[in-house]
């Protein structure tokens, strides 16, 4: 039974060469790839902003209940837009990494 699982494996190696532009709309894929990822970081501006404003005003008022959720929004955006920028990197790292693997 192991003799006919093991067959494919002797025959031949499976490769992997990753290209978006070998299907159609690969292009458009990464023109969408990218739009979603300016969009990701104008959302993250926008709670990073809003973060500090509550925060501020928080702190200015003496609220601490307000000032930790706008000081939570700060961490939490500035965390994701790190995500974001770091995202094709991390991608390629464990791509690299699972290809190293044998």
């Amino acid at each position: 039974m192991f003799q006919i699982l093991a067959l494919p494996f002797l025959y031949g190696d499976v490769s992997l060469s990753p290209d978006p532009s070998l299907l159609p709309g690969g292009s458009a894929l990464q023109t969408l790839t990218n739009g979603i990822g300016g969009w990701a970081l104008i959302i993250t501006l926008a709670g990073l902003l809003v973060g500090a404003a509550t925060w501020a005003l928080g702190s200015h008022s003496q609220n601490y209940q307000q000032a930790m959720s706008g000081r939570r929004a700060v961490v939490i955006s500035g965390a994701a837009a790190l995500i974001v920028g770091a995202a094709p990197t991390l991608v390629n790292f464990f791509f690299h990494l699972g290809q190293g693997v044998h």
